[in-house]
């Protein structure tokens, strides 16, 4: 885990750790998915495990930003189940931590989220009238969403699959998604606490890429907001399936 010394005296580790942090930002900032690179990123330099318990007192920092900017754009009957349930599947996260493999969730992720894609771009489903949320299926993505984001902050994909299908405005969505996972990283602190302690110096580090993370927070919105609605959501679309492809890459190349 790196401290201060190692921050200042490392150039290489120090860019590599702002980049991960200006990731994080972007998201909070409206641009889903692109907050998962952050944990490949670091991989970089350190064990994936360090990386998502270094990365989340940053998450926690950042959505402040973002929940602020979107604070009048998100949708409250989305919310309503999808917190509880992404809540529910922190705790599902947490109970089965020393049971469940990391590889083989990333390969479920990547794989619902390439089969996702490839549906909306080879399908007719972009000619499909708007899907009403509804309490079964977000209770079930929800929860998954809340289980990936507690294994390796890659709650993204799951989210993606049940609401892009609503077609709600770009601000909306990307509101929505803000400020769920602001949730959901909050009720990740105790169970991360639990299982990987803080340190004060890792804490330090945190407020130190803040800035980075804050940048990326307003960058992110900026871009969104001037993104004509049909680019936002191929941008969104293409970054899921460029992610999930990673993450199935990455487990077929450790087998």
């Amino acid at each position: 885990m790196p401290t201060l010394d190692s921050l200042f005296s490392e150039p290489v580790l120090w860019a590599i750790l702002a980049l991960a942090s200006f990731f994080i930002g972007l998201s909070k900032g409206g641009l889903p998915g692109v907050g998962m690179l952050s944990v490949p990123v670091l991989s970089l330099v350190m064990s994936p495990i360090n990386a998502a318990v270094l990365l989340l007192p940053i998450y926690i920092l950042s959505d402040t930003v973002g929940v602020w900017l979107y604070r009048k754009e998100f949708s409250r009957k989305n919310l309503k189940v999808l917190f509880p349930a992404g809540c529910l599947g922190v705790g599902v996260g947490w109970a089965t931590a020393s049971l469940v493999s990391d590889t083989m969730v990333s390969l479920l992720i990547g794989v619902m989220g390439v089969l996702f894609c490839l549906n909306v771009w080879l399908g007719k489903s972009h000619l499909d009238s708007p899907k009403e949320p509804t309490l079964l299926r977000g209770v079930f993505w929800g929860t998954v969403s809340g289980f990936t984001s507690f294994v390796s902050h890659a709650g993204s994909p799951p989210y993606q699959i049940y609401v892009l299908p609503q077609k709600l405005s770009k601000m909306v969505f990307a509101g929505t998604t803000t400020i769920l996972f602001a949730g959901i990283n909050l009720a990740k602190v105790v169970p991360y606490a639990s299982l990987h302690p803080y340190s004060l110096a890792t804490l330090s580090v945190g407020l130190v890429l803040l800035p980075a993370a804050v940048l990326g927070t307003f960058a992110g919105r900026v871009v969104v907001k001037k993104l004509p609605e049909t680019k936002f959501f191929l941008v969104v679309q293409i970054a899921l399936f460029v992610i999930c492809t990673r993450l199935i890459v990455g487990v077929v190349a450790n087998w």
